[in-house]
């Protein structure tokens, strides 16, 4: 497998070239093939022959999830009969949405998996244990099978949970590299430490990281990834994805930020009014697919607010990196005139060893204001451990929110729910 291809190591006038003709060849797809880009194209009066250019793209209007949800079946481009996977998004903010692949897409999605662990450093004859679901409509899983397949390494198909058989598995087949979300590593080791297996000496060398963040903006690593760590010294790379746009940001050795495939995906960041952010400034990340058959999607709005960095690699690529995500955009929260994202949340209750597991609910007041309730079960039992909590909210973000400590039985089964592909950290109740 080529560790990166060609086009992520030319100049950035090339990689610009390069996405022009291939965002020509998208628009000339969706007026043929799409009746929801052909109805935008006509009532805006859009020519595509006019749209030569990356920045010809602010003459067409975004594309919200909420206009997927509404019209999901007239942003199909081929027949249900061409339709060989269905997936949909994990619903994060409001109902999910139906993805269908065809044969073409599996290629292009393993085609990306491929080159985005090769990026971290997989290479052909590593053993890789997946600890995430396969199934459930959840594309990633799928993504990550036929990326690892394509490029030739073995795969321990574990499934999530269950710290015992991961352990049994890792010692039988000995996997360089797993795939998991980060937190339910500190599981892998509160279970090592406590059952006295020696996870320090497997052959694990490090974890392909999903749906949690690991890094600070700066690329420093967060709480969450030292109190990993801290405990087991192996490498925690992180990536960014999602259904809608098919597509991995994931770091290379040198860990500054998730590289762009710029034959897979175009990218804007935009402020609030639609315009491309100065350069340094963060974001609504909105992505343009390309090479996608089924369901392409032109200036969709992820609601992930980031920052992008152009300066070339250490690792020699020459495209663009995308910064941890800083929120998504309808997570921001107003409390008493600060404004809050829970991933700074997560940070500060991530930093003490006492929560069990935790749950931060907002919802709105009786005279409409964000309220913020967390709910955490701890083993702590002395009556000045919420006011410590509390006091932590208050030094590091200015904000004393209102804690409620539940217990562990209760309150797990909501956060690991079995039917969501990560914990449920987070539930908004505003309407």
């Amino acid at each position: 497998m080529e560790l990166y291809p060609i086009i992520e190591k030319s100049d950035s006038d090339s990689i610009k070239s390069f996405q022009e003709g291939k965002l020509r060849e998208l628009l000339v797809y969706l007026e043929n093939h799409s009746p929801y880009y052909q109805k935008l194209f006509k009532e805006n009066n859009i020519d595509i022959s006019r749209i030569n250019f990356l920045e010809d793209l602010q003459k067409i209007p975004t594309t919200s999830k909420n206009d997927i949800q509404q019209n999901n079946d007239d942003f199909f481009c081929v027949p249900q009969s061409e339709i060989v996977d269905y997936s949909t998004t994990s619903g994060t903010l409001g109902d999910p949405v139906t993805f269908g692949l065809s044969d073409k897409d599996l290629e292009r999605l393993a085609y990306n998996e491929a080159i985005s662990f090769a990026c971290a450093g997989i290479q052909k004859g590593d053993v890789v244990q997946m600890i995430t679901t396969i199934d459930k409509r959840f594309m990633a899983g799928l993504a990550y099978f036929l990326g690892l397949r394509k490029m030739g390494t073995s795969v321990v198909r574990m499934g999530p949970g269950i710290p015992e058989l991961q352990w049994d598995s890792i010692f039988r087949y000995k996997p360089k590299y797993l795939i998991t979300v980060p937190s339910f590593l500190l599981k892998m080791i509160d279970y090592a430490e406590k059952h006295h297996i020696d996870y320090k000496n497997s052959s694990v060398y490090g974890a392909i990281c999903i749906g949690e963040g690991l890094k600070n903006q700066d690329f420093t690593d967060n709480i969450l990834s030292r109190k990993i760590k801290e405990r087991w010294g192996i490498r925690l790379f992180s990536t960014y994805a999602s259904t809608e746009m098919s597509t991995a940001f994931t770091e290379c050795e040198f860990q500054v930020g998730g590289h762009h495939h710029p034959e897979l995906i175009i990218t804007e960041i935009l402020d609030e009014n639609e315009n491309p952010v100065g350069e340094g400034e963060s974001g609504e990340l909105t992505i343009t697919t390309l090479g996608v058959e089924a369901l392409p999607l032109l200036r969709f709005k992820t609601g992930d607010l980031v920052k992008a960095y152009y300066e070339p690699c250490k690792c020699g690529r020459n495209t663009m990196r995308l910064s941890p995500v800083i929120g998504r955009k309808q997570q921001m929260i107003k409390y008493k005139g600060t404004t809050l994202y829970p991933p700074a949340m997560n940070d500060i209750l991530n930093d003490f060893n006492n929560i069990l597991c935790y749950q931060i609910v907002i919802q709105s007041d009786e005279i409409g204001l964000d309220e913020i309730i967390i709910k955490l079960s701890t083993n702590n039992e002395d009556e000045s451990f919420v006011n410590e909590v509390r006091d932590h909210f208050r030094a590091k973000l200015r904000v004393s929110p209102k804690i409620e400590v539940v217990d562990f039985d209760v309150l797990s089964k909501n956060v690991y729910n079995p039917n969501s592909r990560k914990p449920i950290n987070f539930i908004d109740l505003r309407p």
